[in-house]
């Protein structure tokens, strides 16, 4: 994170390959699990998120309790 508190679009697409990395190599996932392996702030976690999906890079799944997020 930035000294002003701010966010850079440098480190959302760090964080968007460590996500696509992740679900790459353990495959569909959750949020929270992403979450407590990847060691980002869920902020953070939601833009790479965000980001990936802007790229048509990911799946979204109906799972019994929430969702699950894989790669296309």
């Amino acid at each position: 994170m930035s000294d002003s508190g701010f966010v850079n679009v440098a480190e959302i697409g760090t964080a968007a390959g460590r996500v696509w990395e992740f679900l790459h190599q353990h495959g569909p996932t959750s949020v929270h699990r992403m979450a407590s392996h990847l060691d980002l702030t869920r902020d953070v976690l939601l833009q790479a998120i965000g980001w990936l999906a802007r790229e048509d890079k990911l799946c979204f799944q109906r799972a019994s309790r929430g969702r699950l997020i894989g790669l296309k």
